[in-house]
């Protein structure tokens, strides 16, 4: 084989190598149109979602018990009396 035979039959594999890849590409392209169009015609569209309910913050003024204050203090003074002996 000379090298022009030789450079042919390489332009000739490239060209079918090519028209290959832009025929898969076609094919490609033509089935996710197919897709979308079957998704679109045969599945229903979801409902919305509604949001959920809005938390009404606890206000920072709201009193709070002596009581409670006093059990909150007394358990702080002991895990520290703790930390410390330890």
């Amino acid at each position: 084989m000379s090298s022009t035979e030789l450079l042919m039959e390489g332009v000739d594999l490239m060209l079918m190598g090519m028209g290959a890849v832009f025929v898969f590409l076609l094919l490609l392209i033509a089935c996710i149109n197919l897709m979308s169009w079957l998704v679109i015609r045969f599945v229903p569209e979801e409902m919305p979602v509604t949001a959920a309910p809005k938390r009404v913050p606890v206000s920072a003024t709201a009193p709070v018990e002596p009581e409670l204050l006093a059990a909150i203090g007394a358990a702080v003074r002991l895990h520290r009396a703790k930390r410390a002996a330890s």
